[in-house]
């Protein structure tokens, strides 16, 4: 019996020192993935932080300081402020970030009507060879050069463009705020409608076509069909294509500047203006962060809906 307890006890011993041994050889290992992973992120992490964190932190710090008429910037050790943010209520002030909001989602809304028919096309109705060369264009579209986009429409669009004698004859004023706002939107869609066909592309792509086959089966008409079933399945790639059509309307520079003729300014004009004309960056700084809450706020909502379609 005694040596069937010393056998027994020597088993157990045995066990337990496999068993520490494997501890050991999985937390070894542990520690080395995660080594991996700390050297992988870093150059991220680090790149973040040097040129997104710490610069955003200078602007925040920036907008609550009180500015000096004839300096540049805040002098050091400026007493903080809120008045740089109360003055942004201001009718000046709206009325920048209501020109640019209210344009930017009107052309973000158009390139999406115009861009999902075409997408649909490329990504189900093209042959492989279409679909690539289609692909190829987009992306070539994208290289252009923003000032020969602008000045394109300007020269097509503008005072003395080539459809000036026909606006004339229409009874259109080229000069009106509404004409402007027209040129300024044609403008931002020479960006947004091939960017949002691209990010669309994927998305449909990605949907079970036999959905829609199987709804048309069942006496479906191809537009309910497209209603309920397509544009459902593709929320969230609308969804996407809107945000960065948006997000590159909202933070438009050259196009406002130069199709805006002066009469027509977006929120980024008013900050150039602010940094690089006044030199008063504590205004600058806090119409940005003013900018950039609006902005997170707007992806808040649109993300919001897109998860509401998919409870549905």
């Amino acid at each position: 019996m005694d040596e069937a307890m010393g056998a027994g006890g020597h088993a157990t011993s045995l066990e337990e020192k496999c068993a520490a041994r494997n501890d050991t050889k999985s937390r070894r290992q542990w520690m080395r993935s995660t080594r991996a992973q700390v050297l992988l992120l870093f150059p991220a992490v680090a790149s973040m932080v040097l040129f997104l964190a710490l610069p955003m932190l200078a602007v925040f710090d920036q907008s609550f300081r009180i500015f000096e008429p004839g300096r540049i910037g805040s002098k050091e050790g400026a007493p903080f402020t809120t008045e740089n943010y109360t003055e942004i209520i201001l009718p000046v002030y709206a009325r920048y970030f209501i020109q640019t909001y209210l344009l930017a989602f009107c052309a973000a809304a158009i390139a999406i009507l115009i861009a999902f028919p075409i997408a649909y096309c490329i990504a189900r109705r093209a042959s492989l060879l279409v679909r690539k060369a289609a692909i190829s264009t987009l992306i070539g579209l994208m290289f252009l050069s923003s000032l020969v986009r602008v000045y394109s429409i300007d020269l097509t669009f503008g005072s003395v463009g080539i459809f000036t004698w026909i606006m004339s004859a229409a009874g259109i004023n080229t000069n009106s705020y509404l004409y402007i706002y027209f040129v300024v939107i044609a403008g931002l869609l020479h960006y947004a409608i091939p960017t949002s066909i691209l990010v669309l592309i994927g998305a449909i792509q990605n949907y079970n076509p036999h959905l829609a086959e199987a709804a048309q089966s069942l006496g479906a008409s191809a537009v309910k069909t497209h209603i309920t079933i397509t544009l459902p399945l593709c929320i969230r790639g609308l969804v996407s294509a809107f945000l960065v059509s948006m997000t590159m309307g909202v933070s438009a520079f050259v196009i406002p500047l130069i199709l805006g003729r002066g009469r027509v300014l977006f929120v980024s004009n008013l900050i150039y203006s602010r940094f690089g004309e006044v030199a008063n960056y504590p205004s600058g700084a806090a119409i940005s962060v003013t900018m950039l809450v609006l902005s997170l706020l707007l992806i808040f909502v649109m993300s919001r809906i897109a998860t509401s379609f998919d409870w549905q």
